[in-house]
């Protein structure tokens, strides 16, 4: 089974608690069945498509960078990039911890994607001087994406996942989830 979750803001990825912050929501909080574990990650304070599954190998086959799966992301960055820098993002090669990026897809976005409101908003001030880009990696390393628009002078305010391979998540409000048919699990497939 392949479950596909609209991770809200401020939910771990993971079903243990943390003695030290107990009021902190985890995936037991939304009601995923606990015996699908997260395929990949998303931060606390990233949001929408987690995958999970009880299938054994599906991570691997799912999240190496040498399979080759998209992951696309709408980032909404702290300032206005230009194109020299979204070139930068997409030439690959940027040092985020020892890890040399690879090439990816980057662009700016003409418009804010329609998201549901994130609670708690990002700040009005900073949600003003903003502006949203499309990533595209086949890679995904410990907060590679906010890692990256950071190194190149622009921090990541909101960070949103909205699909792997050609699957795309759609009309599931945040915290909803439901099990992939056939043809959605194929759809992730496609690199």
């Amino acid at each position: 089974m392949i479950i596909a979750l609209n991770k809200p803001y401020g939910v771990l990825s993971q079903f243990n608690r943390n003695p030290d912050y107990p009021e902190q929501r985890t995936l037991g909080d939304v009601g995923v069945p606990p015996e699908c574990l997260p395929v990949g990650r998303l931060d606390m304070d990233s949001e929408g498509l987690l995958l999970l599954t009880d299938e054994k190998g599906l991570e691997a086959k799912l999240m190496d960078p040498e399979m080759g799966h998209r992951r696309r992301y709408w980032v909404q960055v702290d300032g206005s990039p230009n194109q020299e820098v979204i070139q930068l993002i997409r030439s690959g090669g940027l040092n985020i911890r020892g890890h040399l990026t690879r090439k990816c897809r980057a662009q700016l976005l003409d418009a804010a994607p329609k998201l549901p409101e994130r609670v708690p908003a990002v700040d009005g001030a900073a949600d003003g001087r903003s502006q949203w880009l499309e990533l595209e990696l086949r890679e995904g390393k410990n907060r590679q994406v906010r890692r990256m628009t950071a190194k190149v002078g622009f921090p990541t305010l909101r960070l949103w996942r909205q699909s792997i391979g050609d699957f795309e998540l759609s009309d599931l409000a945040p915290g909803e989830w439901r099990v992939l048919s056939e043809f959605e699990r194929s759809q992730l497939f496609r690199v």
